[in-house]
């Protein structure tokens, strides 16, 4: 569905591609912190998992995001076009 000049899904599915880039790069920040630890490199293993965390706060927010969408989508007051 369009609504003022946005696709609303492909918008969605964007928004869900960058929630997978995410996902995976907090796989690997995970993955090294504890290489790091295991290699005795404490600094950087809690960076790492500083980073991890922050991640999981971007991929909060993208969902945020995604309802946001929903919501202004929904709220909008110009034309709405719908493909049939």
């Amino acid at each position: 569905m369009c609504t003022n000049g946005v696709n609303t899904g492909q918008f969605e599915q964007m928004i869900d591609q960058i929630d997978d880039h995410i996902k995976l790069e907090r796989r690997w920040s995970h993955t090294l912190a504890h290489m790091a630890g295991d290699a005795g490199y404490e600094t950087v293993s809690e960076k790492l998992h500083t980073v991890q965390a922050l991640l999981d706060d971007v991929r909060a927010a993208l969902d945020e995001a995604k309802d946001a969408l929903e919501d202004d989508a929904a709220s909008a007051s110009n034309i709405t076009v719908s493909l049939v």
